[in-house]
């Protein structure tokens, strides 16, 4: 397989340094952070819940993020709110799926060399 052949996806990779927590925050900002989120979350502000959440790493509001996301057909975002929030059970049938998506295309672009 040729060596180069990924990279034309150099710049899209899944997780961001920027996607990371903040690991500055003290406990009790971390804590009203997350109420916030919660909130929000409840009030179908998904986006803005998600990017609290990421801020404060708060895993069980990435995962419920990651479950909107699955719910409206996005497993790709999915996947990286089960990957911040170190839940494994959810994110590895995702990347086993993604592997075989990536083979799948692998194989086709060989056949149409």
């Amino acid at each position: 397989m040729e060596k180069g052949i990924f990279d034309r996806f150099a710049e899209k990779g899944l997780i961001k340094s920027a996607d990371l927590p903040n690991r500055g925050l003290a406990g009790e900002e971390r804590a009203r952070l997350n109420r916030k989120g919660n909130e929000l979350f409840n009030l179908g502000e998904v986006e803005t819940a998600r990017r609290i959440f990421q801020t404060t790493g708060y895993s069980d509001g990435l995962i419920r993020v990651g479950n909107k996301y699955l719910e409206g057909r996005r497993p790709v975002d999915a996947l990286k709110m089960y990957w911040l929030a170190h839940d494994r059970r959810r994110s590895d049938p995702l990347v086993e799926k993604a592997v075989l998506a990536v083979r799948m295309l692998l194989e086709q672009e060989v056949i149409n060399e």
